[in-house]
């Protein structure tokens, strides 16, 4: 195969990622403080956690250390979700007990979240163990 047909497949397959969306959401169910359940138009149905939500905030925050380039947040077993507030058409901001809000989770992102949920939760918990990190928070003196 030559470099010109295997950068026009490249080419391709870049465009069709980019075409493919999540499905419509038909239901977004907070119950706080714990979980949000979402139910797309395609029958898929997501439960994901307070912690889960938290730890993938798709904002920048100044909570995450960065431990050898890895973004890292530890210690959010706990945390709750306080509310959610509707942002536009395609989203809401979620605002959790540890006074994070600045994060706008869309529905396309939360269908990623709930598709990925499984293999994202274990490299998360990968990361903590390689870097001597806990999901509990720490131990009030």
């Amino acid at each position: 195969m030559g470099v010109r047909t295997l950068l026009a497949m490249l080419g391709a397959i870049r465009r069709v990622n980019t075409i493919v969306e999540a499905p419509q959401l038909k239901r977004f169910s907070l119950q706080a403080p714990k979980c949000v359940e979402l139910e797309f138009a395609n029958g898929s149905l997501f439960k994901l956690s307070a912690e889960f939500l938290r730890i993938h905030s798709p904002a920048v925050d100044g909570k995450i250390r960065s431990i050898a380039g890895e973004k890292v947040i530890s210690g959010r077993r706990n945390v709750g979700i306080m509310s959610a507030e509707p942002v536009g058409n395609y989203g809401v901001r979620i605002i959790f007990d540890d006074l994070h809000k600045t994060g706008i989770y869309s529905w396309d992102y939360f269908h990623h979240l709930g598709s990925n949920k499984f293999s994202l939760m274990r490299n998360y918990i990968k990361t903590l163990k390689k870097h001597g990190l806990t999901r509990d928070p720490p131990r009030r003196k």
